[in-house]
């Protein structure tokens, strides 16, 4: 099946909903029969959506935890494993959406290089439909993209000391 032309989306801000916003339209992608591939940066594989993933076809799930071998030597070696991987599959022709993770947090803390993911972003191929979440969206990152949301915090409960919960906020 595939897709003739796939483009570049940006879901970002300080609000809820980036991955989930990602993970939707995986999820649409998948029921299409489009395959799709989430590299997840940053984030550990304890959310709750993971579980769910397994029972997805067309849908793989690669886990920050696969990338890190040791915490104690911090995020930047596993991010930058993480990033190589999604060099690799983004130019396999194994995938028809892309969906990097929390990669606009690793830019953002100095994890992995801004002008590595605009090489990768620009080095795409023409068929694959690129997602890239998280807060920090660098204006570059920004620019080059086709489909930019910004999600904004508007009211949260958190402010008022409730706790993520299991199944809604993780």
């Amino acid at each position: 099946m595939g897709l003739e032309r796939g483009y570049v989306h940006v879901y970002t801000g300080n609000g809820k909903g980036k991955t989930s916003a990602a993970l939707g339209l995986g999820l649409r992608a998948a029921g299409a029969g489009l395959r799709v591939c989430m590299v997840q940066f940053i984030k550990g594989a304890r959310s709750s959506e993971v579980g769910s993933l397994a029972y997805i076809p067309n849908f793989v799930f690669v886990p920050y935890e696969k990338f890190v071998a040791d915490y104690s030597k911090g995020n930047a070696e596993a991010a930058g494993k993480c990033l190589e991987y999604s060099r690799e599959i983004v130019g396999s022709g194994s995938y028809d959406v892309v969906i990097l993770d929390e990669i606009n947090v690793a830019v953002g803390f100095g994890l992995v290089s801004l002008e590595e993911v605009l090489n990768l972003i620009k080095n795409k191929p023409k068929n694959l439909e690129l997602v890239l979440t998280g807060r920090y969206a660098a204006k570059e990152l920004v620019d080059l993209a086709d489909i930019v949301t910004e999600m904004r915090e508007v009211k949260h409960v958190f402010k008022k000391g409730v706790q993520a919960r299991r199944g809604i906020d993780y």
